[in-house]
């Protein structure tokens, strides 16, 4: 029978598992497979596995639990594979990689950060600043400028707003690099400029909350962090 993966641990986690479900409509019963120094919580794949709220839920809570408890790897939503022996041999032949990897998750935690700005607000800002886009703007506005004006004004906006925002990322980056111990940039999408994920120690966790407040606070109203966290490590496992 198809197995679905939650997560990997070291044999010496304390893999806790009762009172926890699996995915699967009835839910499906937890175990776990064994290598000499990795341990998967598994449980049988139902057949049809959609992202629904309930198995996310599920998948969600198996990591949270094992994380309370230890590091852990844990899996993206909707990993399976043929059958326990299959899961073993992968813990045996990748036994390196993810012991390297529990060692560099541990004592951490993964915080999320999403940043945005108020589109008027950045508009203004580039008006006021760029004599090339108020000039532009202002022949619009006066009728004088031709029917090529209003595209180049585009043109020069959207340039503007995309290094902006590259800078601002760079610098929302840089200011919490120094507390934690690895990020991972990913697509922005919507109107947000950063996707980033930090890994955190968690002995350190107050001091990158704190810099992240000050952050906020710094880049003032117009500006929208939002930080999401602690969560188990998927973005760096």
């Amino acid at each position: 029978m198809p197995v679905y993966v939650y997560s990997i641990v070291a044999t010496s986690h304390p893999q806790r598992l009762n009172g926890l479900k699996g995915v699967g409509d009835p839910p499906s019963t937890l175990r776990t497979v064994q290598s000499e120094e990795l341990a998967a919580v598994v449980s049988d794949a139902p057949e049809e596995l959609r992202p629904k709220r309930r198995d996310l839920g599920a998948h969600q809570a198996v990591q949270e639990a094992l994380m309370a408890d230890g590091t852990v790897l844990p899996l993206q939503f909707g990993f399976t594979t043929t059958d326990d022996d299959s899961v073993r041999d992968v813990l045996e032949e990748r036994a390196e990689i993810y012991a390297e990897r529990l060692e560099a998750l541990e004592g951490c935690a993964e915080y999320h950060l999403k940043a945005s700005q108020a589109e008027e607000a950045l508009l203004r800002q580039i008006l006021l600043e760029s004599d090339q886009a108020r000039a532009l703007n202002e022949q619009i506005r006066s009728g004088t400028g031709g029917p090529e004006a209003p595209l180049a004004l585009g043109e020069l906006i959207a340039a503007e707003v995309q290094a902006r925002e590259e800078q601002l990322a760079d610098r929302i980056v840089g200011a919490l690099r120094g507390f934690a111990r690895e990020e991972r940039l990913s697509q922005a999408t919507g109107d947000d400029f950063l996707s980033v994920s930090f890994l955190v120690e968690l002995d350190n966790e107050k001091s990158f909350l704190g810099a992240e407040q000050d952050l906020a606070h710094e880049l003032g109203e117009n500006f929208d962090l939002r930080l999401i966290g602690p969560l188990p490590a998927y973005s760096f496992v």
